[in-house]
């Protein structure tokens, strides 16, 4: 299923959950162009990391010219070029590549490069960031009919739904044990305090579909002692920071500049997990249902302590 869209959107680096692959990826043939009398290929820049991935997963990798700096390509889009963060977009940068379509989130901006833009007869999207399945399957339709891709579309969209029914059934599994995984989120930053993930977060967003509990307790992000981590008590910490590079022992790191978190429950049952940085950008893409697919099959395993 989806086999070639989906590897081109995964890279070396990225940890892909088995569970959520087997689902997107295995035997999955890429559907041909659904217009054949599209015989111009579209020049689009894309600006965030989750629409990013969703035009790979919808085969229009072929068309992109350019992307922002949080979105992540497989190694042989070599001559695509790399643009500033998504949130402050250069037009000049843009305009260079002659354009036709500049698709992103609607933290893509400043407003000022998208007026410049749309004067310049670039046509501006912005999709509202997906933080839930019915939004995430509108974006995919009115992306497959920018990209002419409505058939890969329909789908990607049967995949993710699917995907959705076996988290959920997962879910059902951990609720039938009893009380959900008590989970807290890091955000390591070089050279600074690590700040503690809480609601209406990207990795909320994942511990909450995995079917965990975050139990930090307040909104968005702040930064929180080991001794006030430590009386949480969690079951599950996760980890992970805002860097593409690879992360050497990430948990091995985190222990040596907090040694408190080792008498956790998470500490001392080796739950203590690296989360790529892919699933926490762009709000609930592909990145992020991998993520929590995993997490979930893990939150199982806590509850058997």
């Amino acid at each position: 299923m989806l086999k070639k869209a989906f590897n081109k959107l995964v890279n070396n680096k990225m940890s892909i959950s088995a569970a959520l692959l087997s689902v997107l990826v295995i035997n999955q043939p890429v559907l041909a162009h659904q217009d054949k009398a599209h015989s111009e290929t579209a020049r689009v820049v894309s600006a965030g990391a989750g629409v990013t991935e969703l035009v790979l997963a919808l085969d229009a990798g072929n068309e992109l010219v350019a992307v922002d700096s949080t979105s992540q390509l497989p190694e042989e889009y070599t001559n695509i070029e790399k643009l500033g963060y998504h949130r402050m977009l250069s037009a000049e940068g843009i305009l260079a590549l002659s354009p036709d379509l500049l698709l992103g989130s609607d933290a893509m901006g400043p407003q000022t490069t998208l007026d410049v833009l749309t004067a310049a007869k670039v046509k501006v999207v912005q999709l509202a960031t997906a933080n839930s399945q019915s939004q995430l399957i509108n974006n995919i339709s009115e992306m497959g009919k920018l990209l002419n891709r409505e058939a890969q579309a329909k789908k990607l969209q049967a995949e993710i739904k699917q995907s959705f029914k076996n988290i959920e059934q997962k879910q059902q599994k951990i609720a039938k044990q009893g009380e959900a995984p008590k989970v807290l989120f890091l955000l390591l930053q070089t050279d600074r305090p690590a700040r503690v993930g809480g609601d209406d977060t990207a990795a909320d967003i994942i511990i909450k579909l995995a079917g965990g509990k975050n139990i930090a307790g307040f909104s968005g992000y702040k930064s929180v002692s080991q001794e006030g981590i430590l009386s949480l008590q969690p079951d599950v910490i996760l980890i992970s920071n805002r860097s593409n590079k690879a992360v050497q022992n990430p948990v091995d790191a985190l222990l040596n500049n907090m040694p408190l978190l080792a008498h956790t429950p998470a500490g001392k049952n080796k739950q203590i997990q690296f989360l790529q940085p892919q699933a926490l950008l762009g709000g609930l893409g592909l990145s992020a249902i991998a993520a929590a697919d995993q997490l979930a099959s893990d939150f199982i395993s806590v509850k058997q302590y």
